[in-house]
């Protein structure tokens, strides 16, 4: 058997062992991950939704809406949404008022946003208060849409401050807001 023909098998050989064994330690990790996005999915729930008894999940189109109830009364609506970011996508969790008038909190799940910039859509750590720019949202009223601001305090209350040197993440998530919540309201009406 030549050189060449040995390189090429030892290489083969080499190739399908490691293919198999990345292939079972991705059957071993994936139900673990999944295990682990579930459960941060279920405890930001609870922190999204105002203080209720109970949580019934519901499927409408493409959405997943988690509807909080207390003492049989709807108290607030929490579905994820996703979009594009200035660098990949923006993963989060929002609750809504019962009516879908306002939000009533946000949170991120995930987003590769550039470090020391983007970033801050989920912690600032040169401002007093890190979540400043989530926490905005705390309550705010969605009619017509979510507006964004630069460089200037809010004024109405359907505004937010965009972050400084970040206007292309904060602009995301503001779209992403509007353009997410218009479907979900439409479709928990139209139920």
């Amino acid at each position: 058997m030549n050189k060449s023909l040995k390189m090429i098998l030892v290489l083969t050989i080499i190739t399908v062992i490691s293919g198999v064994v990345l292939s079972y330690w991705d059957n071993f990790t994936r139900p673990i991950i999944n295990e682990h996005k579930t459960s941060k999915l279920n405890k930001l729930i609870l922190e999204i939704l105002p203080e209720n008894n109970s949580i019934e999940e519901m499927k409408l189109g493409e959405y997943n809406l988690y509807v909080g109830k207390k003492d049989g009364e709807i108290v607030g609506i929490a579905f994820k949404a996703e979009g594009g970011g200035y660098s990949d996508i923006i993963s989060l969790i929002v609750g809504m008022s019962p009516d879908f008038s306002k939000i009533t909190s946000l949170k991120i799940l995930s987003q590769v946003e550039t470090p020391g910039l983007g970033t801050k859509i989920v912690d600032d750590p040169s401002n007093e208060n890190p979540t400043w720019f989530t926490d905005q949202f705390k309550n705010l009223k969605i009619d017509p849409e979510i507006i964004y601001v630069k460089n200037a305090k809010p004024t109405k209350e359907n505004e937010i401050q965009a972050i400084t040197g970040a206007t292309i993440s904060s602009k995301s998530v503001v779209n992403l807001l509007n353009t997410n919540i218009s479907k979900v309201k439409k479709l928990y009406i139209e139920k």
